[in-house]
């Protein structure tokens, strides 16, 4: 993990993407996300139905790894070797 406290979401250790949120700025994004997917199950899934629910829980992956995108450390491919 990185130290540099310029990014929200670390790189992995291993493989690719990143980790859970060094500070607070990811911590809240997290919270958001869960929060919204939350409120659509309550919501969507009643009144709309599941297919809607799903087309709108992966917006909100699309949003969440968007964010992660951009305001983590650049994602690569990292193996226990290096």
């Amino acid at each position: 993990m990185s130290a540099d406290s310029k990014y929200w979401f670390p790189a992995k250790r291993y493989g690719w993407g990143w980790g859970p949120p060094t500070n607070w700025q990811g911590w809240t994004v997290i919270a958001v996300f869960a929060a919204l997917v939350l409120a659509g199950a309550i919501v969507l899934l009643p009144s709309r139905g599941p297919v809607t629910f799903i087309a709108y829980s992966v917006l909100l992956c699309v949003v969440l790894v968007g964010v992660c995108w951009l305001k983590g450390e650049p994602p690569g491919w990292r193996s226990p070797s290096e």
